[in-house]
């Protein structure tokens, strides 16, 4: 059967079903060789299809030299997620201004960024520690006295914001992460369950990710701020760089959960990126102390050797294996590099569905970070 008898077909299939069909068209390569309209032919609104059209655009301008390398990686890598079919929802790359260049391959909307979280809280609280509310020593116990069981640890006493930040609280176990969560563990009372774990090593000595060090310095800027994080974050973050009031898992007692469940949009996400890359300010405007932005995407602990993007922890920051970078990093790929060398933000978003650690983030490292830092 030929391709014009298969599309008669096609075009009484629609008719006889009465399948909600607009128009239907098939070409070659120089012309349309048959056509049929169920409405009145005249323009409508492609949505997503103008993706293609711009992405032919930006490919014309990088051969015609008006793009940057930096926009030529980017289209790059774009070109092996479809090559290769990869699992990622979106990518960007951004100055410290604006965003450079960016592909979706899903609609474009909020979702779980996950522990790309904890570098929002952190920033938070580097905010109320500049403005005189806690301070790296504050002690968890002074923030939570009644908390304190009778026949407490003295190491318990000994845990500092510092401690949490740096995932070093001593209880040396991966806590309420997020399967933890969902499975009641730690329910009704996150701060009762914490308060009555072991610490199992000294305060500070040993790096353990876990959930539970974050959700805990969150408590404590709640605690001397007066007000549930949500509110603060907005107060002093979201409303300043015009990312609303995001959508935020809290815990069974109506906490936001300091650790993670921050819903956000690739743009939205890799802002903080680009408060970080300009020394914590947003367009002019001061958000955080540029010595905060130093000590939180430093290395302040050393974290186990697994591979080479464990190779330090600052305050709730990964740091990245290029020279002075840095990121924050949600499950599944919600991630937000910041290269001060290069003056850049990456950014990208990933499903949960797909194998991030083995298939995306290699290609992401050898494909486009690597050849930026080069």
């Amino acid at each position: 059967m030929g391709a014009i008898d298969m599309f008669n077909d096609f075009v009484k299939l629609i008719e006889s079903e009465s399948l909600p069909v607009e128009a239907v068209a098939i070409a070659d390569g120089d012309a349309i060789i048959a056509e049929r309209h169920f409405v009145p032919d005249q323009d409508r609104n492609i949505y997503s299809h103008t993706k293609s059209y711009v992405s032919t655009a930006i490919g014309i301008a990088i051969e015609d030299g008006l793009l940057s390398l930096d926009s030529r990686l980017v289209n790059d890598f774009v070109k092996l997620i479809e090559s290769e079919s990869l699992p990622v929802e979106a990518v960007a790359i951004a100055d410290g201004d604006a965003i450079i260049a960016e592909r979706h391959f899903v609609p474009d909307q909020d979702r779980n960024i996950y522990s790309h979280t904890k570098s929002y809280v952190s920033t938070a609280i580097g905010i109320a520690i500049e403005d005189g509310l806690l301070s790296l020593d504050s002690r968890l116990v002074d923030s939570f006295p009644e908390y304190v069981p009778s026949d407490a640890q003295l190491e318990l006493g000994q845990i500092t914001l510092r401690h949490l930040l740096t995932m070093s609280s001593g209880f040396n176990h991966a806590y309420l992460m997020n399967p933890d969560r969902r499975s009641g563990v730690g329910a009704p009372d996150y701060l009762r369950y914490m308060f009555s774990r072991r610490v199992e090593v000294e305060p500070g000595s040993t790096f353990c990710y876990s959930s539970a060090d974050s959700d805990l310095a969150g408590r404590m800027l709640e605690q001397a701020a007066g007000m549930r994080l949500g509110e603060y974050l907005y107060g002093t973050i979201f409303s300043k760089l015009d990312q609303g009031w995001p959508v935020w898992e809290c815990d069974p007692q109506g906490h936001p959960i300091a650790g993670g469940g921050i819903y956000m949009s690739l743009a939205n996400m890799l802002k903080l990126g680009q408060v970080y890359l300009n020394d914590g300010t947003w367009h002019g405007t001061r958000i955080v102390s540029e010595s905060w932005v130093k000590q939180a995407s430093g290395k302040q602990i050393d974290t186990p050797y697994s591979n080479i993007w464990t190779c330090g922890y600052g305050y709730q920051f990964w740091m990245s294996p290029y020279e002075g970078a840095y990121r924050a990093d949600g499950a599944y790929g919600q991630i937000t590099t910041v290269l001060p060398k290069q003056g850049l933000v990456v950014a990208i978003q990933c499903p949960e569905s797909g194998d991030f650690d083995n298939i995306v983030r290699p290609a992401l490292h050898e494909h486009l970070l690597l050849p930026l830092t080069a």
